[in-house]
């Protein structure tokens, strides 16, 4: 029997969980087993290998919310594994990751009761944004103008562009700065990644006080405000800490 795994805790915390019950990958039923000082939320994997798909991917996360929910933040926490790590015997997780790591998984553990995974993502209208660049910019306005409607010369196209794209580029670091400012103070830890999308300017998980989450989203409100609804914002204010819990392997 191959074991689709979700999430690692304390065994000392499995009273918390005594009465959840979960649908998994597959609809197996969600159990757990102790590895002692450890244990592991499964399911029975019906599959060898797991495809990256939308269904999946929700099921794997709606799984980790429940059990984020399922227990007070203040008290434990699990630690989510990555999407798709199927095993066949128990022994492998203990021989390849609860033993060798288990003083680094006890401390991510330890770090992260109390606290919580935010993202924020921040989209814009490039074409908008430069147009109120060279708005704001009496002299960048005056040589695009005198630029119209003319044959340029190789030099001249590329004095333009690279006067508009640092332009752009300006605009979109003020953004970034102002949102870093008010938010990192309010958080532990932060993580910046990858840009999903041409429109995507700024991509950041934090990690914060569970408790201080309605003062964040706040602050959130605030900055779209600041820029006046003209930035498209998603915020998650509830997600597994995937980006606060790497083992270093080396």
């Amino acid at each position: 029997m191959s074991l689709y795994l979700y999430a690692i805790l304390l065994s000392e915390n499995l009273d918390l969980l005594k009465d959840i019950d979960l649908k998994g990958m597959n609809a197996q039923s969600v159990q757990f087993q102790a590895i002692t000082p450890f244990a592991i939320a499964y399911s029975e994997a019906q599959q060898t290998r797991y495809l990256a798909s939308r269904a999946n991917l929700i099921t794997h996360e709606t799984v980790l919310e429940s059990l984020m929910h399922a227990i007070d933040p203040h008290r434990a926490v699990p630690l989510p594994l990555q999407f798709g790590l199927v095993v066949d015997e128990w022994e492998e997780v203990q021989n390849d990751l609860l033993t060798p790591y288990e003083d680094q998984l006890k401390n991510l553990i330890n770090n992260l009761i109390g606290k919580r995974e935010v993202s924020v993502k921040l989209f814009w209208n490039q074409n908008e944004e430069l147009n109120l660049a060279v708005a704001e910019n009496q002299g960048l306005q005056q040589r695009r103008e005198a630029l119209m409607g003319k044959v340029l010369s190789m030099d001249e196209a590329i004095a333009i562009g690279q006067e508009l794209e640092s332009a752009i580029e300006d605009r979109k670091q003020i953004i970034i700065n102002a949102f870093l400012n008010t938010l990192q103070p309010l958080s532990n830890a932060y993580v910046e990644g990858e840009l999903l999308t041409e429109s995507m300017i700024y991509n950041g998980s934090f990690l914060i006080d569970w408790d201080k989450e309605p003062e964040f989203a706040t602050s959130v409100e605030n900055l779209d405000q600041q820029f006046e609804n003209r930035l498209r914002i998603r915020y998650n204010d509830f997600t597994a800490p995937y980006n606060f819990v790497n083992v270093d392997r080396d």
